[in-house]
């Protein structure tokens, strides 16, 4: 079910809505803290200085149509970030690339044209042809296609004024994984979490700050 929660204090608030896939609930590690969402929330902190209110909005197996379908159901503050991770079962579902950056843009324009979000992030997907859980030819194939996937949301988020797609470098050899070797693990989290803080500190929050003066 949803969560929510508050990092640090500060002059200035940043309202954090984090949805998405397994990924994004934490699956792979016992606590939120070690989670996405705990790293991501005191980065966040660290670098902006606001206290960080978050809510988060996450089910295993989440296609991004499944996730648009959760959040509408779902009785959703405003956030002036959200952050959405998406995609990693659309390459599973075998959802065509076009559709599923159609349904991100659906997803996105939704969020930003009834107030919800101020600044949409679409989360990468993640190099599937390095998951160990999956055996070869599977993990090469699954892999193109999360690549492809992953192009085409960038190229599209590029075109958007209030949408980016974040990139994170990160090592996904056995020991950073979960014990399945498909979900991550506390170093995958942290190191996202870290990026994902950078990439809203510096390109997402100053633009809302400007706004609100």
């Amino acid at each position: 079910g949803p969560r929510e929660g508050r990092v640090g204090d500060g002059a200035a608030a940043l309202r954090l809505l984090i949805a998405g896939d397994s990924s994004a609930a934490g699956v792979g590690v016992a606590h939120q803290d070690a989670a996405l969402a705990g790293h991501l929330t005191r980065e966040l902190h660290r670098h902006t200085g606001a206290a960080v209110h978050w809510s988060l909005h996450a089910r295993s197996g989440c296609t991004t149509q499944r996730v648009h379908e959760l959040l509408r159901a779902a009785a959703l503050a405003s956030a002036d970030v959200a952050l959405l991770v998406t995609g990693v079962n659309d390459v599973i579902e075998q959802v065509p690339v076009q559709r599923a950056v159609r349904q991100r843009a659906a997803l996105a324009d939704w969020l930003l044209g009834d107030g919800l979000a101020g600044h949409v992030v679409f989360a990468p997907l993640p190099p599937l042809h390095r998951f160990p859980a999956l055996p070869e030819p599977l993990r090469r194939v699954m892999g193109d296609d999360a690549r492809r996937h992953d192009e085409a949301m960038a190229r599209w988020a590029a075109t958007q004024s209030r949408v980016t797609h974040a990139h994170v470098d990160v090592d996904l050899d056995a020991s950073a994984m979960a014990a399945d070797g498909f979900h991550p693990g506390e170093p995958v989290y942290r190191c996202c979490g870290s990026a994902f803080a950078e990439h809203i500190a510096t390109r997402v929050w100053p633009t809302l700050q400007e706004k609100r003066r």
